[in-house]
């Protein structure tokens, strides 16, 4: 059920994010005087529409995005007579990128906002440090090291720590000779160490001091003892407004560039999407409507605090509204950024023109342009029904 809750959460999230960054070109083609059409949530048969003046609003079958109609959003459009001055094409290049660029801004304003409001009332989460005392032991030794933790055992051999009879609790002192005073020295002394290797392990467990002899095995050519540390220091601070605001500008810059991060790490994550190893690059951690789906259903099901899945829900809510508004900054039809780009290809050319004592040339051909916008649907598709697939059948998993 938990997990049920959480799927819904994030649609309903999904969709609100969808009406917000529509909702920023409907107001302001509006106060500028064109005339939009129709409002809608989703895509397909019509469920339900209200007519508001001139607008019809409404909700659609398929919960998959949203859109406004705006007359003579392109010149190619049969506008009537009535409304041809009102006509989008028609109106200064200054409107019309307020109104192609009001659905991005909104979006980024709305995560901005909600990530002010996690810090104050959630809280600042501080990830604390890890330690050198065991939290727990690995059941058996993972075909990779990024294979998630829920990976099956079956045909895995037992991890070296289980198998020397480690328990969670212990506090590591010595490792292969080397005194171990936090996690950081524990990893060094594993790293010096080989595959296969017997090494004496001392640990603290109820005041004594216990040592026990590990084989080592062999992860990705590294060797591997199989314990996750104990994270201290780990904890919310709540913010007062002032310094959430500076948490969020922070927070939504850090975000952005971890866009840009995926962006360049794609060519080399698409042919990992069906390896143990997909969440190795940046570009293998995104996701589609059905990972992201199953990842809040996760957060909802899973055994953290009520703090804790609220503070993940909403950074999910935030991711997604950051990366909405950064996909549709991408320069191409028919995304934001490429009606953008054709408006300041306009300006540009106009000007030139004015230059050389030519009259305005007018309204980019479309019809030129399709060729690229149909290119370019094809692949954001492509890609979106690829990730579907990966999310199906090797999906991503939330930490811990």
């Amino acid at each position: 059920m938990a997990f049920l809750l959480g799927a819904v959460a994030f649609v309903v999230a999904l969709l609100v994010s969808v009406m917000l960054h529509e909702g920023g070109h409907l107001l302001t083609a509006k106060r500028f005087g064109m005339k939009a059409t129709q409002y809608f949530v989703g895509f397909g048969p019509t469920l339900w529409s209200r007519t508001r003046g001139e607008t019809e609003y409404g909700v659609k079958a398929l919960p998959l995005g949203g859109f406004v109609r705006i007359v003579g959003y392109t010149p190619l459009e049969e506008i009537p007579e009535e409304d041809r001055e009102r006509a989008f094409y028609r109106q200064p290049a200054g409107r019309r990128a307020v109104v192609i660029s009001a659905g991005v801004v909104v979006n980024f304003v709305f995560a901005f906002l909600l990530l002010a409001v996690t810090a104050m009332t959630v809280g600042e989460f501080h990830a604390g440090t890890p330690s050198s005392t065991v939290d727990s032991v690995g059941a058996c030794v993972p075909a990779g090291a990024s294979a998630s933790a829920s990976t099956s055992c079956a045909g895995r051999p037992v991890s070296p720590a289980k198998a020397a009879g480690i328990q969670a609790g212990d506090r590591i002192v010595i490792f292969n000779g080397t005194p171990v005073a936090d996690w950081t020295q524990f990893r060094d002394a594993i790293d010096r160490a080989r595959p296969g290797q017997v090494v004496p392990v001392v640990v603290e467990r109820g005041g004594s001091r216990l040592t026990f002899r590990v084989t080592l095995a062999g992860v990705d050519g590294a060797a591997f003892i199989g314990v996750a540390s104990k994270i201290v220091g780990r904890h919310y601070e709540r913010l007062g407004p002032v310094a959430a605001l500076g948490y969020a500008g922070e927070s939504l810059g850090t975000m952005l560039k971890a866009v840009g991060q995926v962006v360049v790490s794609l060519p080399q994550a698409v042919p990992k999407l069906f390896s143990p190893d997909r969440a190795s690059t940046p570009g293998g951690q995104v996701g589609s409507v059905v990972g992201a789906t199953e990842v809040s259903g996760q957060i909802f099901s899973s055994h953290s605090s009520a703090r804790d899945k609220t503070f993940l829900f909403l950074q999910l809510v935030v991711s997604i509204n950051v990366f909405l508004g950064a996909l549709n900054v991408v320069p191409l039809l028919p995304l934001d950024g490429g009606h953008l780009a054709v408006v300041a290809y306009e300006r540009v050319r106009a000007r030139l023109a004015r230059r050389k004592g030519l009259p305005d040339p007018g309204p980019v051909d479309m019809t030129k342009l399709m060729p690229i916008t149909y290119l370019a649907v094809l692949i954001l598709v492509g890609f979106g029904l690829l990730l579907i697939v990966a999310d199906l059948f090797n999906p991503l998993q939330i930490p811990g």
